[in-house]
């Protein structure tokens, strides 16, 4: 086990600035996961970890101990991937103990830590199979099985999740998130799924275009997003941004609706940031309300997610929530309340958050 640094870490290709200086301090055994969309640098970021990529500029530590020039298998790490990377003629058991008897280990303790490995994993009776003859989860276990083997002082995940289906994919993320509570090793988790991220970080670190927007707890980044990129990204359905604009003592939304005035506000353009479950059905229009028409709703069973338009006429998408069984009619024109306490303000120009919450 051990700490992971990375210290203004860049990475550029030619003229092209990819990674554009991530710093964060993980501590030992703690859960970090790079979540953004395709593109954004998260792989990129971990295999720079991984030794597999150069660093352009930057210091990376695991343990203390600075990795910059260090080949991939003297940095004490263990990656797991997103196709496995099993080999095909070997058993469970050949594979999961093939990095042990590369690193020299023989015997009765490589026996015993591939038996250790594999019951925690539930793999026991499987480890005379091939890879051909297991599932697409035991795959994955297997997969991770060979990492935990060698008791690395670091987990790099990389989208392992990504090839299961979606019920899968639930049961593996918290099997990945008991067994990395049980062996306490420092964890680093690329995804570009923002559920499993919430779901399994201890911290996020939420990438765009190679900048580290936001590193903090999943609930800090959901209740106070840096900007409207974060807002945007992390949440499902996503946050709603309406235009605004701050005058007098209103909040004057782009269909004509008025809100109370936030405190320390100055006057001009703005956008305010609501989520779809801050927003509940109201009996009657006026201030503090938002009308909108329902142009298609999504039945969850519990729950159902309305897609409207604000204003009877209006071009501005909105989403909010309801109970299954009280969903309104498409084409219906609806008000809703606006939960004053729950609403973000961003600054028109530049996208930072500047109010709420």
């Amino acid at each position: 086990m051990a700490t992971l640094s990375l210290k203004d870490v860049r990475k550029t290709y030619g003229k092209t600035d990819v990674i554009h200086g991530v710093s964060i301090d993980i501590a030992d055994g703690e859960f970090v996961v790079i979540v953004g969309p395709s593109g954004c640098g998260k792989s990129t970021l971990l295999r720079m970890v991984a030794g597999l990529e150069e660093i352009t500029s930057g210091t990376i530590e695991i343990g203390g101990r600075v990795v910059n020039t260090l080949e991939p298998r003297a940095r004490d790490i263990a990656m797991v991937f997103q196709n496995y990377a099993l080999y095909p003629h070997m058993s469970v058991f050949d594979n999961m103990a093939y990095g042990l008897r590369i690193a020299g280990v023989r015997g009765d303790d490589l026996k015993a830590r591939v038996a250790k490995a594999a019951e925690m994993l539930d793999l026991s009776t499987l480890l005379d199979r091939k890879p051909r003859q297991l599932s697409g989860g035991q795959r994955q276990r297997v997969a991770m099985g060979r990492a935990l083997v060698r008791d690395p002082a670091a987990f790099l995940f990389d989208e392992p999740l990504s090839n299961l289906d979606a019920k899968l994919r639930v049961s593996m993320r918290l099997q990945i998130k008991d067994l990395q509570r049980r062996v306490a090793t420092t964890s680093l988790y690329v995804t570009h799924d923002q559920v499993e991220a919430m779901t399994l970080a201890d911290r996020l670190i939420v990438m765009n275009k190679g900048v580290a927007e936001q590193i903090a707890t999943p609930m800090e980044i959901y209740d106070a997003p840096a900007n409207m990129f974060v807002a945007g990204f992390i949440g499902s359905p996503a946050m709603n941004f309406l235009p605004a604009t701050v005058t007098g003592s209103d909040l004057l939304i782009s269909d004509g609706s008025r809100m109370p005035r936030p405190a320390g506000l100055q006057d001009g353009g703005v956008i305010l940031g609501v989520r779809p479950e801050h927003l509940t059905r109201s009996r009657s229009a006026g201030p503090g309300t938002l009308t909108v028409r329902v142009l298609a709703v999504e039945t969850l069973g519990a729950d159902a997610f309305v897609h409207a338009r604000l204003g009877e006429s209006g071009s501005e998408d909105i989403v909010f929530r309801v109970p299954g069984h009280d969903r309104p009619a498409e084409g219906t024109v609806v008000s809703l309340a606006v939960d004053q306490d729950k609403v973000h303000i961003f600054d028109a120009a530049t996208q930072r958050r500047i109010s709420g919450m």
